[in-house]
């Protein structure tokens, strides 16, 4: 048997966007009878665009492989899982899978809202082409994983946006597929659960499973990649070792950048508890945000809306990272005591960071931000990879390494403080 699971040969899909060309001016009939008269509107006033969400993709990968795909929005991810899954098809070239494949691509697809949790097991079982019985031995560890017991029997149009993710994913990834495509849905829901889903991931891998992850958390794809697949504007730029394609990645001007806002409410992440509006990266007074000084402090400053009463208290996380992956160390706002008992009103939330000199290693940081209430823990609002700065050492001798100009081990680089006596005589 071939060892390839996937080849894709000249990936194309486009897609035509409509203009409508308006006149200069409106009568006041024509104002008030703006449906009538856009119904009515001729089409020689439409122009037609074509985008090439991708175009001439190709690749092949293994059977076993864990293969991650990065790029920024609008790169062609999602489309190019789509057409692997045989959701849409491709305008130009073609894709083969070699094998049964299992995709999550969005919250329950394959789901029918009227079925019980119980019945929608089972039909995606038989979508697959799986055996009641085979369905029915991986019935109580998909369940299990789930966490969904008392729900088995209630029709999934009732569940919540984190229990449909939750059985959605225990099937996709319980199901005997010989591939498993997973988008980026770990960025919602409880955080245990994304850590679960994570170590499933890293399971499937190790077993032999051929996996495709899309995903914007750059450690992750990392931890559990083997290979990564670069876009961007439909284009492959990179295919390789992870290391290398996250680093070409994270050194263009397609990776994160020091600043990040959301102007539209609607396409930012979070719920009616913490939406998102920007994140930055805040240097000393006259330097640049993309390179601090290891001997200079430097502030992250997270700024969100909150529709929630005072009696919630939202806590804003981050969790630093290098670019390979390693979690430096994480810290929230409950640090601030005075804000433990200060009232909190609907509206706008900035919260500040500040991180000493001469504590951070040489090198890229990443910053991952949330937005968590407690008890029980939710995350309303996530953002892998916020943020990104760089930590340079050119010091002359006052910071930790001194007059020491070789490696310095570490991924911290902190300035103890200590005590040297002279005891002789």
């Amino acid at each position: 048997m071939s060892d390839v699971a996937i080849r894709a040969d000249g990936l194309g899909k486009s897609y035509q966007i409509k203009h409508r060309a308006e006149p200069a001016y409106r009568t006041m009939r024509e104002t008030i009878t703006g449906a009538l008269w856009r119904s009515l509107v001729s089409e020689a006033t439409e122009a037609q665009e074509t985008i090439w969400a991708l175009a001439d993709v190709s690749f092949e990968v293994k059977r076993g492989e864990v293969l991650g795909v990065i790029g920024r929005n609008g790169a062609g991810k999602s489309t190019l899982l789509k057409i692997l899954s045989r959701i849409t098809v491709p305008t130009t070239g073609r894709a083969v899978v070699y094998g049964r494949l299992g995709s999550l691509l969005e919250v329950g697809t394959g789901f029918h809202p009227e079925l019980t949790g119980r019945e929608n097991i089972f039909l995606n079982g038989a979508i697959l082409g799986m055996r009641r019985r085979e369905v029915q031995a991986r019935f109580d560890e998909i369940v299990a994983f789930a966490e969904t017991e008392q729900f088995l029997d209630t029709p999934v149009k009732h569940y919540s946006s984190g229990m449909y993710l939750r059985l959605a994913f225990a099937v996709a990834a319980h199901f005997d597929t010989e591939l498993l495509v997973v988008d980026e849905l770990l960025a919602v829901g409880d955080a245990s659960f994304q850590a679960k889903c994570l170590g499933r991931i890293e399971e499937l891998g190790a077993s032999g499973r051929t996996v495709i992850f899309v995903s914007h958390s750059m450690p992750a794809v990392l931890r559990l990649c083997t290979r990564g697949l670069l876009l961007d504007h439909g284009r492959r730029l990179a295919d390789g070792p992870t290391h290398e394609v996250v680093r070409t990645y994270l050194d263009s001007d397609l990776g994160t950048t020091s600043q990040r806002k959301w102007p539209s409410p609607e396409l930012a992440p979070g719920d009616r508890v913490a939406k998102l509006r920007s994140v930055r990266v805040i240097p000393p007074e006259g330097k640049s945000a993309d390179e601090i000084d290891v001997r200079n402090p430097v502030e992250i400053e997270v700024e969100y809306a909150s529709e929630a009463p005072g009696s919630l208290l939202p806590s804003v996380n981050l969790h630093f990272y290098n670019d390979e992956g390693v979690c430096l160390f994480l810290s929230n706002d409950w640090n601030d005591r005075s804000a433990w008992h200060r009232p909190r009103a609907a509206g706008i939330v900035r919260a500040t960071c500040r991180i000493p000199g001469n504590f951070l290693a040489e090198g890229r940081v990443l910053v991952t931000v949330a937005v968590s209430t407690y008890d029980p823990i939710v995350v309303h609002a996530l953002e892998r990879d916020a943020v990104a700065f760089q930590i340079v050492d050119r010091s002359t001798g006052d910071a930790v390494r001194g007059p020491y100009v070789n490696e310095w081990p570490g991924v911290v680089r902190p300035m103890l403080d200590w005590r040297v006596e002279n005891t002789s005589g």
